[in-house]
């Protein structure tokens, strides 16, 4: 397989047609967190085959070199960065293996989506600009290095372990950002918080019966972008939902599990219970209530949700959590904090600090959590994370912090940023907009390393990164690479 190979049929004809062709081949070549090595190594035999000159550091990132255009060997050196990971979220519907399967896209009113799972045009459509500039041939330029990360959406550890004095160019262009027209100079840092606590089984009480209660159909989408739009998070939902059938009949809790990635707002949540036989009518009459009232509650923001329960087989189903366990996390859930904690007081209408309870998996034998807090300021997702700690610590249960990364501070005075407004100015005859965004971006770790660095980030528009549906416009692929195109060659001239 080469990178120019063509591309999926949906991506044929779609223009521009180098970038469209190189994203086809991220899509045939799976790429979860941790699992890059073959699209890595594909990608470094590209660049060799090219004559460009690579390097594969301590970290698995790959950097690729290009050398200036002659007579452009003075123009000051330009990275452009992209990471390799995609998120890998799938439908429960869906049969699709990422670490496999290769991603099928389709085409629908000027948009390109996948069917059923994720697209990974996060971080994929910045990665197939920076792959077809490198093998541009008429756009005059000075030397470029490609930096492709690894492990982006599960820890930023790629760019944790970027050793410094790597990278020679001392101006960026993160292509990571997702909304077209803006660019971006700021981002959230963050840190996780890992739940662990051991169980205590019990055999199921005699005449109990089994049920799987399950809640789907949420929207999910990415846990910093679309945490402030009061998205339904399934398993403080299901909780919810679990409290209040539990004090009103005798349930027991042999399973709970919600939520596929960290840095993704809860799609789904299933929970295995026992209840006597007699109970049944009970609970579907219950959860029938709740399925009103959660409508109601999410209505024009959650018109998907469904709550059901349906008979499980009583041999899948041999013990429960011990009863004050099983209080002991559900009250603990329910306490524990999730969405927008604080809006930034210095750039309206951005969030500055929030929380995601993005996992969870329990079982009568051992019981485990994920939370993933952002936020603008360091000492901001430092104090929630405390706070989660301290919640937790009342019961005895550890919960460890761990990845903690820097946000990236704004620059109001950058040079690089002053030139890229001059040439969207120029090419698009309007103005654009500057951004602070409460995700995590790289540009922050990469900054700390390589202090004075000049750094922006830009990109097309791409809705609901992070969960099946993802998409990316076509129109706004097609002029951010007439954007980039533009910004390479006027550093510089």
């Amino acid at each position: 397989m080469t990178t120019n190979a063509s591309a999926p049929a949906a991506l044929d004809q779609l223009a521009p047609n180098d970038v469209w062709a190189h994203f086809g081949t991220l899509c045939r070549i799976p790429r979860q967190s941790k699992q890059e090595d073959a699209l890595r190594d594909h990608l470094r035999q590209w660049a060799e085959q090219t004559g460009l000159a690579t390097v594969v550091d301590q970290a698995g990132n790959l950097i690729i070199r290009k050398p200036a255009t002659p007579g452009r060997e003075s123009t000051p050196g330009l990275v452009l960065q992209g990471h390799l990971d995609m998120v890998c979220q799938k439908n429960s519907d869906s049969a699709h293996d990422f670490s496999r399967d290769p991603i099928r896209p389709v085409l629908a009113d000027g948009w390109v989506k996948a069917e059923g799972t994720t697209l990974g045009a996060d971080n994929g459509m910045g990665v197939a600009m920076i792959l077809a500039l490198l093998a541009d041939k008429a756009t005059s330029h000075g030397p470029l290095e490609a930096l492709f990360t690894v492990d982006e959406e599960a820890g930023m550890g790629g760019a944790q372990g970027l050793q410094p004095g790597l990278l020679q160019g001392r101006l960026m262009l993160n292509l990571d950002t997702e909304e077209w027209g803006e660019f971006y100079l700021g981002c959230a840092g963050g840190m996780d918080v890992n739940v662990q606590r051991p169980g205590m089984a019990q055999p199921v009480p005699a005449g109990h019966e089994a049920w799987r209660i399950s809640l789907t159909g949420l929207r999910g989408g990415h846990s910093g972008v679309n945490i402030h739009e009061e998205r339904g998070n399934a398993i403080k939902l299901l909780v919810r939902v679990l409290i209040d059938l539990s004090t009103a009949m005798p349930l027991r809790l042999a399973q709970l599990q919600g939520g596929t990635a960290r840095n993704a707002l809860p799609r789904e949540a299933f929970a295995l219970i026992t209840l006597p036989a007699a109970q049944a009518a009970r609970l579907n009459e219950a959860l029938a209530r709740w399925q009103a009232l959660l409508a109601q509650e999410l209505e024009g923001v959650e018109p998907g949700i469904k709550l059901q329960a349906e008979p499980a087989p009583v041999e899948q189903t041999s013990h429960v959590m011990d009863q004050t366990e099983q209080t002991t996390w559900l009250r603990s859930l329910h306490a524990a904090p999730h969405g927008v904690r604080r809006m930034s007081q210095r750039v309206p209408g951005v969030v500055e600090t929030s929380n995601n309870l993005g996992m969870i998996e329990l079982t009568p034998q051992s019981g485990s959590c994920n939370f993933m807090v952002r936020s603008l300021r360091d000492s901001g997702s430092q104090a929630l994370a405390d706070e989660i700690v301290s919640l937790w610590a009342l019961s005895g249960t550890t919960a460890e912090q761990s990845g903690a990364y820097p946000g990236w501070t704004p620059n109001p005075d950058s040079t690089l940023l002053k030139l890229c407004q001059q040439v969207y100015q120029r090419e698009f005859n309007s103005a654009s907009s500057v951004q602070v965004i409460h995700a995590g971006l790289e540009c922050g770790i990469i900054a700390a390393k390589y202090p004075g660095m000049d750094i922006v980030s830009f990109g097309p528009t791409i809705r609901g990164a992070h969960a099946p549906g993802e998409q990316v416009e076509v129109a706004s692929v097609a002029r951010t690479w007439q954007l980039l195109l533009a910004i390479v060659s006027a550093i510089g001239a």
